[in-house]
């Protein structure tokens, strides 16, 4: 089901990577949303460990789901060799894997989500740390305006295609801008293990 040719790129240490291919199909991505659409949606809430945490409107607007584990073993099975090879080439993060069950998220028009980090870079409250954060489009480019995931700082983004990931180290900052028109749909994933020595 899941047996795509999985490539990145560059072949170097990085921060940040981006797949040269698509990880899935456009037939795969529908399984994603039609799984993500049948859980519970969810208000996407910020700062979960912190005394501000919970709905935040100023700073986040999208819905969310939790992929199960049990749901779509083979898209598990992919994501986790995919990543073992690209932190083997390119992070070089020790005791990496999937943490946590994956989130499908959905950007509606107006939807965002501003400037913060997947970690907890003190490592306080969230064994194991999250090291590395995956996003992968699901749906096609050409259904929404906007939504455009943004790293370190403004207009530093690429344009990204359905199937295809980016793959990034947890501690930096990123944000996704305004959806201008249509439905952005994501699947988001963190790797991590223990904490950074």
């Amino acid at each position: 089901m899941y047996e795509n040719k999985i490539i990145c790129e560059p072949k170097w240490k990085s921060w940040i990577i981006e797949t040269k291919g698509p990880l899935l199909t456009p037939e795969q991505c529908r399984m994603v949303i039609d799984c993500g659409r049948s859980q519970p949606p969810q208000k996407a809430q910020v700062g979960l460990n912190t005394p501000e945490g919970g709905v935040d409107t100023k700073k986040r607007v999208t819905t969310i789901s939790w992929i199960p584990f049990q749901a779509l073993p083979q898209l598990y099975n992919t994501l986790d060799t995919f990543i073992q090879k690209a932190n083997l080439n390119h992070f070089g993060f020790d005791d990496i894997r999937i943490t946590e069950q994956a989130q499908f998220t959905e950007y509606p028009e107006g939807g965002f989500y501003d400037w913060h980090m997947d970690t907890d870079v003190v490592g306080l409250h969230e064994p194991p740390v999250r090291k590395i954060s995956m996003t992968l489009l699901l749906n096609h480019e050409s259904e929404f305006e906007g939504g455009d995931l943004e790293l370190l700082s403004p207009g530093r983004f690429k344009p990204m295609k359905q199937g295809h990931a980016l793959c990034f180290a947890s501690f930096l900052n990123h944000r996704v801008n305004p959806v201008r028109r249509g439905i952005r749909q994501s699947l988001v994933v963190w790797f991590g293990g223990k904490p950074f020595k």
